[in-house]
C-alpha cells in the first residue's frame, strides 16, 4: 500500500522546500520595486503581479493539507492583492514558506493519500492525491521564478545563482 512508502515523504519535502524557499528569496530579493508595473510583452504577467503569484503559491502547500478542495470562482476573489514592496514580497514568502513548513511537518502518511480537488464552480479540472498536488506547488513556485530570472535580465537586473552559477554571480570561489 502507498501509506508504507509515504511515511518518509513529509521529511523530503520539508527538506526540498527549504531549500527552494532560500533561492527562491534570493530571487524575489533582486525584484526592482519601480518595476512592478513592467511586463515584458502584453500576454505576460507584470513584475508584481508574478512575484506576488511565486509568493502565493507557498501559501497553497498549507492550504491543500488543510483542506480537500479549492473553488477558484471563490478562491480567486480572496487572493492577496499584488504586493508593492520587495519587503512585502520577502514576507509573504517568509509567512506562506512557515506555514507550508508547519502543514508538511506534521502531515501523516494518510494526509498525503487523501484526495484534493480544484474546481471551478461545478467544473471539476483536477483531482489529484495531496502529495501530488504539493510537488505541483514546488515545481510551479521554481517554474515561476525562473520566468522572474528572465525578467531580471531584462531588466538588467544582476541575476543570482539558482541552481548553478549565473552570468552575474558565481556559486564558487576558486
Amino acid at each position: 500500500m502507498l501509506t508504507d512508502t509515504l511515511a518518509p515523504l513529509a521529511q523530503t519535502l520539508v527538506a526540498e522546500l527549504d531549500d527552494e524557499l532560500q533561492t527562491t528569496r534570493r530571487v524575489l530579493a533582486r525584484a526592482p520595486e519601480a518595476h512592478f508595473s513592467w511586463q515584458p510583452h502584453p500576454k505576460s504577467m507584470t513584475l508584481g503581479h508574478l512575484t506576488s503569484h511565486i509568493t502565493d503559491l507557498m501559501g497553497g502547500i498549507a492550504h491543500t493539507l488543510h483542506t480537500t478542495e479549492v473553488d477558484l470562482a471563490h478562491f480567486l476573489e480572496q487572493e492577496e492583492h499584488p504586493a508593492t514592496t520587495t519587503a512585502e514580497l520577502l514576507l509573504r514568502l517568509d509567512t506562506n514558506g512557515a506555514a507550508a513548513r508547519d502543514a508538511l511537518s506534521i502531515a501523516t502518511p494518510d494526509d498525503f493519500e487523501q484526495l484534493w480537488t480544484m474546481r471551478h464552480g461545478d467544473q471539476v479540472l483536477m483531482t489529484n492525491t495531496r502529495a501530488e498536488v504539493v510537488r505541483h506547488l514546488i515545481s510551479h513556485m521554481a517554474h515561476h521564478r525562473g520566468q522572474l530570472s528572465v525578467y531580471l535580465r531584462l531588466l538588467d537586473v544582476p541575476v543570482p545563482a539558482i541552481y548553478g552559477p549565473s552570468a552575474d554571480e558565481q556559486m564558487f570561489q576558486g
